[in-house]
């Protein structure tokens, strides 16, 4: 590779250019707080067609080229894209190929159709259209899907001393071969969360959201009737929907892993399959201006060895390669809002990349390439 420094001029960009947003369809969505959640409501439930449950599998196969559930952004091999068993910056622990059969006999031995919100937090009320709800029904390995339950999302305690989950998961905090781990939700012992690899919290934060806004109007009903340890996300409102400490984690998670091509690319593939979008991927910056804006210091970014980002203090920022069998593809800069403000391509193949802030603020650098996805904060003085 080339060692040089390839400079990158600030670009106002949005980040709605890189999705296919059908024309006026956020119109409506004119508000702020939460009138404007219930806006984006009436808009993504009025043309949303309840598809039948085993229509999800044949979405899985789709041979769309936006087929987000299918691996075009790792290993680049079509394979089911299984959050659980993606490793981002290595080889794949097992791979599925679509259409294989679903089963849960062990982990690697089949996948099936995960609610990432738990159809026990809703099916005692009623059922669909949330059990065919393509943006939150994910193709996943069956055996870790089974050690999730029916638990909440969060962050575990003590993660890094988690040791390879037992066959009934009982041994916590234990993970997945993946390093999806399970285990006591770092803030209150009494509770039992399983904590996705980080190249997934944001999707999965973005995924939840949708479904409180989708679903805002039974949220409280749902609530009422349910027993599913999924309950401890929630607070049984139709506006706020999520507990406080539990909806501080959503966005952190939202700011900490900005919207992906993979999840562009599956907004629009299930829009053409059941007829409504992901507000929240088309435009992240929603989500502060209904649930509130965090401040720069509550949250950090994973630590991962293969990218050095510096900040020089003078109105940029070094991207350096450290792993030569990586290569940096993207540099993306967004805002704490989640709106995209940056983007460059390394058509140098150059492992160190200098990249110009011209405005000061608070920015989270990703940084995208060969078997690499890296977030990281940094201050612009």
């Amino acid at each position: 590779m080339k060692k040089a420094i390839y400079s990158i001029l600030f670009i106002n960009l949005s980040l709605s250019a890189f999705a296919q947003i059908p024309t006026g369809y956020y119109d409506n969505a004119n508000g702020t707080g939460y009138a404007l959640k219930t806006q984006l409501h009436e808009i993504i439930k009025a043309n949303h067609t309840d598809r039948t449950y085993n229509g999800l599998k044949d979405l899985y196969k789709s041979t769309d080229p936006k087929n987000g559930f299918r691996d075009k952004y790792y290993e680049n091999d079509d394979t089911v894209l299984d959050i659980y068993s993606e490793n981002p910056t290595g080889r794949d622990p097992y791979n599925y190929i679509p259409g294989d059969n679903l089963g849960a006999g062990q982990e690697g031995g089949g996948y099936n159709r995960e609610h990432l919100v738990p159809q026990s937090f809703f099916d005692e009320y009623k059922t669909n259209p949330m059990r065919t709800d393509a943006f939150h029904v994910w193709p996943t390995d069956g055996k870790v899907n089974g050690w999730r339950s029916n638990f909440a999302f969060g962050n575990v305690v003590n993660r890094n001393s988690a040791s390879p989950c037992n066959s009934g998961a009982t041994n916590t905090p234990c993970k997945s071969l993946n390093g999806t781990t399970k285990g006591k939700y770092i803030t209150n012992n009494s509770i039992t969360v399983v904590e996705p690899i980080d190249e997934f919290k944001g999707d999965i934060a973005r995924a939840l959201l949708y479904f409180s806004t989708r679903y805002e109007d039974m949220m409280p009903d749902f609530y009422r009737t349910t027993r599913s340890n999924s309950k401890v996300m929630f607070d049984g409102s139709t506006n706020k929907a999520f507990s406080d400490e539990f909806l501080n984690q959503l966005i952190t998670w939202h700011v900490q892993d900005p919207v992906s091509q993979r999840e562009l690319d599956i907004n629009d593939l299930i829009y053409n399959y059941q007829g409504n979008r992901n507000p929240y991927i088309d435009n992240p910056d929603y989500v502060q201006r209904i649930w509130g804006t965090l401040s720069s210091t509550d949250f950090d970014y994973q630590d991962r060895t293969d990218i050095s980002v510096i900040n020089t203090n003078n109105q940029s920022v070094i991207v350096e390669l450290k792993n030569n069998n990586k290569k940096i593809q993207q540099v993306s800069v967004y805002n704490l809002n989640g709106q995209l403000v940056q983007q460059e391509q390394n058509h140098n193949n150059s492992e160190k990349m200098e990249i110009k802030i011209l405005t000061k603020g608070v920015y989270v650098i990703k940084v995208v390439g060969n078997g690499l996805e890296i977030n990281r904060k940094v201050i612009i003085k």
